[in-house]
């Protein structure tokens, strides 16, 4: 099998060895505390999947299309804040809150992005923020005793299926936060591809040529809008399994930020650097959390000891160093290392070359394919 069809199944291959994993009595030393299948092994693995998933969501709205927005955290909150409150207040089975939450889903970020899509910019950005905002603060004040405040919201495990409840069904879970893991990668692989998904980077090389092209962009990001936020929704459904409650944690704008570093230091603009930049970062800030509570540190200088009892500080380290000496993230610096080794410019297979996108939309348009295609342009997705 030549190379091409190595990188081809690579993504089916890292499948059927996570999928596998928890059948796996190894010893890792060094990055978890027990076998791979031990619960908490499982347990961490399940968050790194999960997060992983919801930075690839992030990475559609920023990486692909431009839109820097710092309210994502709002729909990931939605999702285990509305699901437990069908499970636990309503009394709704699984299926029944995974479908409300899944409106809910839909329906939000078609509201608040309707709005905040009708600016752009930095002005974008903090429209999210204050609905992301207004989120974290209703959460926080826990109305009519129902959020929790706090201390958040314990899930009632009756509605739940037995299989994802309990420490001895850590497993389940695991292949629970897999499959969101894949059907959001699924998801975005099938709609970067497609002619609404060129039209989306075409808008982040530059929105205004595309304008010029006879498409109508908000109409365009009012449905990456909507997709990112539905997919993080599902997430948030997820992440309530695994932890049997809701934490105020996730409504915050910190919690957005940290979806940015994901994003940032796995690449944006690649969807399996956006997955291992929340996979890394997910394990990291729960690994350097043990470690600024181990004696270890607590026995340092203090000079040593307050930086690396701030996990958050070592994070932050880690992004201005990424910012600063490898831009594209993990992703581009293999590609510039492979590159590098082919003794070739960058080939351009994972998408056209930057600048290229509104070139090819525009050429797509005036032949008559693709998308806008038609006597007419137009904006049909």
């Amino acid at each position: 099998m030549n190379r091409m069809g190595v990188r081809r199944l690579a993504p089916l291959i890292v499948l059927v060895v996570l999928a596998l994993l928890p059948y796996s009595t190894l010893q890792v030393p060094g990055l978890f505390d027990g076998v791979l299948n031990s619960p908490g092994t499982l347990q961490l693995l399940a968050l790194c999947l999960v997060f992983g998933g919801v930075a690839l969501s992030f990475d559609l709205l920023f990486g692909f299309t431009g839109l820097l927005s710092f309210g994502h955290a709002l729909y990931f909150a939605a999702g285990t804040y509305v699901a437990n409150l069908a499970l636990t207040e309503l009394g709704w089975g699984l299926g029944a809150a995974i479908a409300l939450t899944t409106v809910v889903g839909i329906a939000l970020p078609l509201l608040i992005g309707s709005v905040a899509l009708r600016v752009s910019g930095i002005a974008f950005s903090m429209v999210t923020l204050a609905t992301a905002q207004v989120g974290s603060i209703i959460v926080l004040q826990d109305p009519g005793g129902l959020t929790g405040g706090e201390e958040g919201l314990a899930v009632d495990r009756n509605p739940i299926p037995d299989a994802l409840i309990g420490v001895f069904n850590t497993v389940n879970k695991y292949w629970l936060a897999l499959a969101y893991l894949v059907l959001v990668y699924v998801v975005v692989t099938w709609v970067t591809s497609s002619r609404a998904g060129r039209v989306w980077q075409a808008i982040r090389e530059n929105e205004r040529r595309v304008e010029v092209l006879g498409l109508r962009p908000y109409r365009f990001k009012l449905l990456v809008f909507v997709l990112a936020g539905l997919l993080a929704t599902l997430g948030g459904i997820v992440h309530l399994l695994l932890l049997g409650g809701s934490t105020p944690r996730v409504t915050t704008a910190d919690f957005t930020i940290g979806l940015l570093v994901m994003v940032v230091l796995g690449g944006a603009g690649s969807r399996w650097g956006a997955v291992l930049g929340g996979v890394l970062y997910t394990y990291l800030d729960s690994r350097l959390t043990d470690l600024a509570q181990s004696p270890a540190v607590q026995d340092l200088p203090a000079w040593l000891q307050i930086p690396l009892s701030e996990p958050l500080f070592l994070l932050g380290t880690l992004f201005v160093l990424v910012v600063l000496f490898v831009p594209g993230g993990i992703a581009g610096l293999v590609a510039q290392l492979r590159e590098r080794r082919a003794g070739r410019r960058p080939s351009g297979d994972d998408g056209p070359a930057p600048g290229r996108v509104v070139e090819q939309l525009r050429d797509q348009v005036t032949a008559g394919t693709g998308v806008g295609a038609g006597a007419r342009p137009h904006d049909g997705v």
